[in-house]
């Protein structure tokens, strides 16, 4: 399994006294609607980000953290689901507020994929369902899909219309031309790094993306409008990932940046 990660010894970043974690989860799954319960989870993120906990907060390049792990092949999802239950039990214990976009989907999938019991995806899903009546020392969670239609003016509860409602470029390079599914299937197959690579892009801009805006719903943080989060991904994978630093995506870098 490819492990991507910027956080000091690899688990929650450190908490700055006044500081609260925010950290978001997005995972992206093949769907198989043939079968019940056959979509399969392939790879996921977690995106963190430290706001002063009296609201207010501007997002910097430096108070921004990111993790992410893929499979090398099929054989390796239970692994990749053992590591999603390690990441939630870690969010569990050290974040403030926990975000997903549609949070609920991504927590089914890796439920009805995992063959073994996994505690902190399954304590996950029943925190989802109470989000709105916390069990006091728990940690809070929102779903950017259903709870931040007071922040919004858009209709549409698709990520990339919620982001553009908010002010904020996630320019989607990866998707141009084809299909995550069909890329995918290029890394497994044909062994693509540049495909694989992508998809670790495109998913660690959707958990950095949902954690911003959960930031904004929950009153920590604004941000100058037109905000580009293709400059945050830059700034925090550097030469980590090839595909950074390939034309069609340093083209998106020249837009505002974070304030």
């Amino acid at each position: 399994m490819i492990v991507t990660s910027n956080i000091p010894g690899g688990n929650a970043p450190p908490r700055r006294p006044g500081h609260r974690l925010l950290a978001a989860l997005d995972v992206e799954w093949t769907k198989n609607y043939r079968i019940k319960g056959g979509n399969a989870p392939f790879c996921f993120s977690v995106a963190w980000l430290s706001l002063p906990a009296s609201g207010g907060g501007t997002i910097t390049t430096g108070d921004l953290w990111h993790a992410s792990a893929y499979i090398e092949d099929d054989a390796e999802r239970q692994q990749l689901i053992t590591a999603a239950d390690s990441a939630l039990a870690c969010l569990a214990t050290h974040a403030d507020l926990i975000a997903g976009h549609q949070l609920c989907s991504d927590l089914a999938v890796l439920t009805a994929a995992a063959r073994s019991h996994a505690p902190a995806i399954e304590a996950a899903s029943a925190a989802w369902r109470q989000r709105r009546h916390p069990a006091p020392g728990q940690a809070a969670f929102l779903d950017t899909r259903y709870d931040a239609g007071h922040v919004l003016a858009c209709r549409s509860r698709r990520l990339v219309d919620v982001c553009a409602d908010l002010r904020l470029d996630v320019t989607q390079p990866e998707l141009g031309s084809t299909s995550m599914t069909a890329l995918h299937r290029r890394w497994l197959e044909l062994g693509d790094t540049a495909a694989r690579e992508k998809i670790t892009v495109l998913n660690i801009r959707h958990s950095l993306s949902t954690a911003i805006v959960a930031a904004r719903a929950a009153g920590l943080a604004h941000w100058q409008a037109g905000l580009n989060v293709n400059q945050l991904l830059a700034s925090q994978l550097g030469t980590t990932l090839s595909w950074t630093a390939s034309p069609a995506f340093t083209a998106l870098l020249g837009g505002p940046g974070a304030a």
